[in-house]
């Protein structure tokens, strides 16, 4: 007759130590599930300030992308306007002019 090796996963069929033996074991449990939530409240702790940090540089960096885009339109309006100056050309009876038209539309 064999025996099958899967018949005692259950919860009843399970041995619970007796004598002094079972209390050090139930502390010894107690205290690694305090460890291990310890542990799990400090790296919670710590991937939070990460994502604080990961957000204030990301913040810092739109701002500054702003102020650039914003630096970058002015400067293509003062170019535009110190440059009065078109050409023209006759072509036959007509004039055509070059570099009246508004450029970045």
């Amino acid at each position: 007759m064999t025996q099958d090796r899967f018949a005692a996963l259950g919860f009843q069929s399970r041995r619970r130590p007796q004598g002094l033996l079972a209390p050090l074991m139930w502390l010894g449990g107690l205290i690694a599930a305090v460890a291990a939530l310890t542990v799990g409240a400090i790296l919670a702790v710590f991937t939070a300030a990460a994502v604080a940090v990961i957000a204030l540089f990301a913040s810092v960096l739109v701002f500054f992308a702003g102020l650039a885009v914003r630096a970058r339109r002015r400067a293509t309006v003062r170019a535009r306007r110190a440059d009065d100056v078109i050409e023209a050309q006759k072509v036959g009876d007509t004039w055509v002019a070059y570099g009246w038209e508004r450029h970045g539309r």
